[in-house]
């Protein structure tokens, strides 16, 4: 281990300006990620210095680790030249944070039984700095009742205890052991870590997301693509940035950002609803939800059959209530109101075209047609118009886009 250079170039600026983050690296597939959430951390001004396992270097090379994060990655106890000059206390005195991610079943049973058996265990023991535990394995470990017990013994020793989060595994399994992803760890370190940025407290914002489904009969619906990750991201960074945040969600399989109020519904009827309920208590109204545009005129009482001398059927349609065009509609207690426009071609004009048809404050446009941003994608660019401007949002994460969309329509208020 060498002695501590700053090779790095934090930004003069950000939420996490000068600030030293130990990520602590073990044998898991997660590690992968390591890469992105070291460069993430380091746009926001972060020094990061990069500890691996043994284990940890199967997965994710130090010369990668090294690349992204500008400083030379730690790896062993026992090297001569760092344990000359108390290499690993000097390292453990260093951070302002300790983070382990993935922290491994491995790696957390050693951790809580206070172990130091290799760099990154003893770095645990010799530090003074928070340490924070991104967990990440198959859901059967992590569901074991010995790993509960090694988190709970964690938890009592005041360690934070991030995620893990539920989805499908590299196994092939499904549940809870997934380590969280780089923007939301990212989140957390500048929630602990970071200046308070706040410019929404005592604001209030209604946000509708994921899809809407319109029954058929009692087993079908007509629905559409809409995963729910953007209105959700945006529910997140609007509650982070100090907002009081209502989130009318429509079938999704994701987990309520923490201090938001959800409110699930279905079909585009029930979402109207809730909407037009909540819309004039609320200063912000956006629309981000996949709404269908039609439903089905009558829903059958009983599945409707296959019959082999009927090759097709048809289904009479009816248009649905438009939400976004009824809350910009109201006369009295009208919140700012922000529509999305998911378009596959002449996305500027459709857009522009609806947020004067609608009588809009400001449109998000997105290109859904473009590989590796919108519908179930992690990613997503905008551009935003509103009748006096339009700004252009990169493609990133959407975490990181919602807290830019979410600053942006406060600038408009």
């Amino acid at each position: 281990m060498q002695t501590l250079v700053n090779t790095q170039s934090p930004l003069n600026s950000g939420s996490l300006a000068g600030k030293k983050i130990l990520l602590g690296i073990s044998g898991g597939i997660a590690a992968y990620k390591c890469a992105e959430l070291t460069r993430r951390l380091i746009e926001r001004g972060a020094e990061v210095q990069v500890v691996m396992t043994k284990a940890a270097k199967e997965f994710i090379t130090p010369l990668t680790m090294q690349a992204v994060s500008g400083r030379p990655v730690s790896d062993s106890l026992l090297d001569p030249a760092a344990e000359a000059s108390m290499g690993h206390i000097e390292l453990a005195k260093w951070a302002d944070l300790v983070l382990l991610a993935p922290a491994t079943a491995d790696l957390i049973a050693r951790v809580a039984a206070g172990m130091g058996n290799d760099l990154l265990s003893t770095l645990v023991l010799a530090t003074d700095a928070p340490v924070a535990v991104s967990p990440a394995m198959n859901q059967q470990m992590y569901a074991n009742i010995a790993t509960q017990e090694n988190i709970a013994t964690l938890r009592r020793r005041k360690m934070m205890i991030w995620g893990p989060a539920a989805g499908e595994q590299a196994c092939g399994d499904v549940g809870m052991g997934r380590m969280l992803e780089p923007m939301q760890l990212v989140n957390l370190c500048e929630e602990f870590l970071g200046e308070k940025d706040q410019p929404l407290a005592g604001k209030s914002v209604v946000i509708t997301a994921g899809p809407t489904r319109e029954a058929i009969d009692p087993v079908r619906y007509i629905s559409n693509h809409s995963s729910g990750k953007m209105g959700f991201a945006i529910a997140e960074a609007a509650q982070k940035l100090g907002a009081d945040v209502t989130l009318i969600a429509g079938p999704v399989n994701l987990a309520t950002p923490e201090g938001v109020q959800r409110i699930n519904v279905t079909s585009a009827e029930s979402m109207h609803e809730a909407a037009m309920t909540h819309a004039s208590n609320n200063q912000v109204f956006i629309a981000c939800a996949a709404v269908a545009d039609y439903r089905p005129e009558a829903i059958a009482d009983q599945k409707i059959k296959k019959t082999d001398d009927n090759d097709a059927m048809t289904i009479r349609m009816v248009k649905n209530p438009d939400i976004v065009a009824s809350v910009a509609g109201l006369t009295k207690n009208r919140p700012f109101t922000v529509g999305f426009a998911a378009e596959t071609q002449d996305v500027e004009h459709y857009a522009r075209g609806k947020l004067t048809r609608k009588n809009l404050d400001m449109i998000c446009a997105n290109d859904v047609s473009v590989a590796g941003q919108g519908f179930n994608s992690d990613d997503n660019s905008l551009k935003v118009f509103w009748p006096e401007g339009e700004q252009s949002l990169p493609l990133t994460s959407k975490q990181e886009l919602a807290i830019q969309l979410m600053k942006l329509i406060d600038s408009q208020l």
